[in-house]
Formats: structure tokens, C-alpha cells, sequence
């Protein structure tokens, strides 16, 4: 066979590809047999013709029968392309925030919310649970200290998505910093000793601030005078 066989509008094949490629995962004949409202033995027919079509016409995806269905694969040929691209494409999705989270993560792991905080100044709790489910980063434990808290790390995925090996591939991260003083931050940052004293600095904050506001939550106290009339 040269080619695919023309197809006819409303054929059982053509309306089978439309039926698998909406389909994220292996699709039993029987439940195709039912969407397409035809017997599950001339689906079954079908489906294996499909899939010698595919491959007679050397296409760039397969049909093929896993896990007890059936489902279309890119061609192992272009592996290595496809992968590419999909990586690139899924990074260029991730926000801004996200990757500074990810980055505070990869860099600093294993890593508490309250540390990622602390470095970036914000709350992450919603950046990290989208990257949760992206797969980039997983817990890997808790804290003996401070309530148990979790703590943080990257993925095989999120090593996949980059290029690396393991974590110590990652680059220095001091090399993106423009000047001596950036890298002598970022140095800072990364210490564990500056995530303590980074968020003992952000309670004395707060409780200089409560401070001042008063006991009654009054910037000006009990005896102040008031400033706006």
C-alpha cells in the first residue's frame, strides 16, 4: 500500500481518528465500537487497518494497541525533535513567578514555603501548587523544626524539562548576576543561614509594626493625636 486510502465522508475510520485524537489516553475498541455506534468486531477491524495504513504510508504517528486500547503515538523517528519542542513550548508557559519559584527551589533544595517566601518576599503557597501539578516539584519531606513544615524539591520531570542530568548540572547561579554585590546576594540568599535571619527579620518586622499601631490597632496609641481631621 503506497498511501492512505481515501477516505468517504462519514466513514467508521475517519470518524475513528477524530474519536482518538480527543482521547488522552488507550481506548478500549468496545468504547469506541459504543461512541461510534457500530459493532465492536468491524471496530476492531478497522482500528488494525488503520494502524497497518499508518505504517505502510511511513507516517509521522502510529496507531497502536496498549494497556488494553487503542491510542496514536508520534513516530519514535522524531523522537528526539518532538521532545524538544514539547519541552520548550511547556517552559515558555511558565510564568514569571513560577520561575523564580522554581528556580529558589532548584537551587535551595530541600526547601520550606516559608523559605521560598523569604528569598522571593512574596507568598508562593499558589505558585508552588501550580508547579506541583505541573509535575516540576514534589515534597520530599518535612522539617523537624517549625511544625513539621514541608519541604520542597524538584522532579525527574523538572530535570527532563532542562536538559539536566541531576541537580548538580545546574549552573552557577551567581554567573547571571551583573556585579559583585548581585552575587554577593544571591550568595546571601541561597545560605540557610540568611532564610532564618531573612524571616526572624520579617517577625521583628511585624512585631515592630504591631508596636507602633498600639494595643487598639491605632498608629497614634492611646494618648495620640490624631492626624486626619
Amino acid at each position: 500500500m503506497s498511501g492512505l486510502e481515501r477516505m468517504e465522508s462519514g466513514s467508521l475510520k475517519g470518524l475513528l481518528e477524530a474519536l482518538l485524537l480527543v482521547s488522552d489516553d488507550s481506548v478500549p475498541a468496545t468504547e469506541l465500537a459504543r461512541a461510534a455506534g457500530a459493532e465492536p468486531g468491524e471496530v476492531a477491524s478497522a482500528l488494525a487497518e488503520l494502524a497497518a495504513e499508518y505504517a505502510d504510508a511511513n507516517r509521522g504517528f502510529q496507531l497502536r494497541e496498549v494497556a488494553g486500547g487503542w491510542r496514536l503515538f508520534t513516530h519514535p523517528a522524531y523522537h528526539d525533535e518532538v521532545a524538544d519542542y514539547v519541552l520548550s513550548w511547556d517552559t515558555r508557559r511558565l510564568s514569571q513567578a513560577a520561575l523564580e519559584t522554581l528556580a529558589v527551589i532548584a537551587y535551595h533544595q530541600p526547601v520550606t514555603r516559608e523559605g521560598v517566601r523569604a528569598i522571593r518576599g512574596v507568598n508562593s503557597d499558589g505558585v508552588i501548587g501550580s508547579l506541583k501539578e505541573k509535575g516540576l516539584v514534589r515534597e520530599v519531606g518535612r522539617e523537624r523544626d517549625r511544625g513539621q513544615a514541608q519541604l520542597w524539591g524538584t522532579t525527574r520531570l523538572f530535570l527532563e524539562h532542562f536538559g539536566l542530568r541531576s541537580i548538580r548540572d545546574l549552573p552557577p547561579l551567581e554567573d547571571f548576576a551583573p556585579d559583585e554585590e548581585s552575587r554577593r546576594f544571591i550568595r546571601e540568599r541561597l545560605s540557610g543561614r540568611s532564610i532564618g535571619s531573612t524571616l526572624e527579620e520579617a517577625e521583628a518586622d511585624l512585631e515592630e509594626e504591631a508596636d507602633l499601631l498600639g494595643p487598639e490597632g491605632d498608629p497614634d496609641g492611646p494618648d495620640g493625636d490624631a492626624r486626619d481631621e
